[in-house]
């Protein structure tokens, strides 16, 4: 056989010294320091030990949350952390680890749902925060992570899997890739799409999580302005009356029946007003209000119907709802007119976004939602916070450390790993100080290298 071409081989031995990979974990563990989260999680658990732990409760889980945002997907991923000692410190072992996930019972998980909210606070401070004299969208939606064995509470859900239906809140942050994670519920797998009750929870643990000057307080017109946005598992008169009590706006996906093909027909087309993009007119798409087409007493005051007919993609399938070959879809929203730009359309553009949400799952389960480890429900339920934790701290590294770099805010959880979080390092020692030095060849090194200063100098 003729050989065409060569390979060029490198001498290999396991003998390198004072080289370290994912070097990058250190930012966010330092940004989890930085913001109080270590300190805060400490309060939250320090009744749950007779005396003084080895390892602090709160480093123990954050450090849990850098292993997930890292792509560990159980707790043993924590070793990542602890095979690199001489960047991170003394790191917990997996049994450790495993203890304190378990000491997180029911009576401990609103204390670490508090910490978290005084981090986020920090955060916010120290430039992660968005415009309060603009709308915060709150989007809500459920998604189903599989048990491949048997788990307390886990059940068969509606798509004929095994599992849990946890139902999260994500505050849109479309300046990065990825939003703020505010709040989630972990439920058995039968649990309901449009059960209001888990809603009206999830939004009171939501707002709980915004800092205290970022939440809407009813009644008063001269604070910030908070939407709860939903598909039409939102959509119950329940949930609607919370979001008015709480002072939110709303605007959920309405059910699409009959009553609604027949209000379509009836709309006549000069009703119909193009749709819009953030950059221009949607081709194929007009909205119409039919709010007077239809009885929505039973609504809070102010509810509005907004529809929406577009042409649908080429390989679409219709359905019974489809009018003349336009595919329907309606959203109910209070908010008044005048107050977006665009009228309908900015309304019906706002809601649209919505789907955003699926981004934010997607990298979710990219980041240890996928699996649920544990046997135990409650140490499952402190693994979502763990998962909650490390989305937050890639939320606010990218805020604060790269907002002005899009290929590094703007990129997903895969991407950023790659490109921050596991890059390479070499350790000197030199005048009683640790110096971590990023590969130069790297090619995003002086932006990783500029992006830890600025979280120093924001919040050190």
């Amino acid at each position: 056989m003729k050989r065409i071409g060569s390979v060029r081989r490198l001498k290999v031995s396991a003998d390198g010294e004072g080289v370290v990979s994912h070097a990058g974990l250190g930012m966010l563990r330092e940004l989890a320091g930085y913001t109080g989260l270590v300190e805060a999680l400490d309060d939250a658990l320090a009744d749950t030990y007779r005396g003084v732990p080895v390892h602090a409760p709160g480093r123990v889980l954050t450090d849990v949350a850098v292993a997930v945002a890292d792509g560990a997907d159980a707790i043993t991923g924590i070793a990542v952390l602890g095979d690199r000692q001489d960047v991170f410190g003394p790191v917990a072992s997996m049994s450790t680890a495993w203890r304190v996930l378990d000491r997180v019972d029911a009576d401990h998980l609103g204390a670490v749902r508090a910490a978290r909210a005084v981090a986020r606070e920090k955060a916010w401070a120290a430039g992660a925060g968005p415009d309060l004299d603009g709308e915060l969208c709150i989007d809500f939606d459920a998604t189903i992570t599989i048990a491949h064995s048997e788990k307390e509470n886990a059940a068969a859900t509606w798509k004929r899997t095994f599992g849990f239906h946890p139902l999260l809140a994500f505050l849109d942050r479309p300046e990065i890739a990825g939003g703020e994670a505010l709040a989630g519920l972990l439920r058995a797998g039968n649990a309901g799409s449009n059960t209001a009750a888990d809603h009206v929870t999830v939004l009171t643990m939501a707002l709980q999580a915004l800092p205290a000057n970022a939440r809407p307080r009813p009644g008063k017109t001269d604070g910030p302005r908070v939407l709860a946005r939903s598909d039409s598992a939102g959509a119950t008169h329940t949930f609607a009356a919370a979001c008015r009590k709480a002072g939110v706006g709303f605007s959920f996906g309405f059910p699409v029946d009959f009553r609604i093909k027949d209000i379509v027909d009836a709309i006549p087309e000069s009703a119909w007003y193009p749709a819009i993009e953030t950059d221009g007119i949607r081709e194929g798409a007009w909205v119409a209000e039919a709010t007077d087409n239809i009885d929505l007493g039973r609504w809070p005051a102010g509810s509005r119907l907004i529809l929406r007919k577009e042409r649908p993609h080429p390989g679409a399938q219709l359905s019974f709802t489809d009018v003349d070959g336009m595919r329907i879809t309606a959203f109910l929203t209070d908010t008044p007119p005048g107050v977006i730009p665009g009228q309908i359309a900015g309304l019906e553009l706002r809601h649209r976004q919505h789907a955003r949400v699926e981004d934010r799952i997607r990298q979710a389960k990219a980041t240890g939602l996928r699996n649920l480890p544990c046997r135990a429900f409650n140490e499952n339920q402190a693994w979502l916070e763990v998962v909650l934790m490390a989305t937050d701290l890639i939320a606010w590294t990218k805020l604060i450390a790269f907002a002005d770099n899009p290929a590094l805010a703007r990129c997903e959880i895969q991407a950023f790993r790659y490109r921050v979080l596991h890059v390479a390092a070499r350790i000197t020692r030199a005048a009683r100080q640790v110096h971590l030095r990023i590969d130069k060849t790297w090619r995003w090194a002086t932006e990783i290298a500029t992006g830890w200063s600025r979280i120093r100098t924001a919040l050190g």
